[in-house]
């Protein structure tokens, strides 16, 4: 007997933008069958990745927003540790 490994939705994407892919919303949606990549997205968010959406302009002067994997900047970690200190 075999096993398989099924992997969610969010596991997916991460995998993705873990290998350096920027990706649209639309484009998650159809590469994966997403009905709603921002709720994905925001999954991935709050279990700490820092996903950024970015705005890409092309040579026509088309705008499109982009998903990516990034690190953090200091005023967001600091923000984080502020909000957990408050908790306490």
């Amino acid at each position: 007997m075999t096993t398989t490994t099924y992997k969610t939705q969010a596991q997916r994407v991460l995998e993705v933008l873990q290998a350096g892919e920027q990706l649209t919303a639309k484009q998650i949606g159809a590469r994966f069958k997403i009905a709603s990549p921002a709720k994905v997205v925001s999954t991935l968010r709050f279990a700490g990745y820092p996903i950024y959406l970015n705005e890409h302009t092309d040579t026509k002067g088309r705008v499109k927003s982009k998903y990516r994997l990034g690190a953090p900047s200091r005023k967001v970690i600091a923000a984080g540790y502020k909000a957990l200190s408050a908790g306490m």
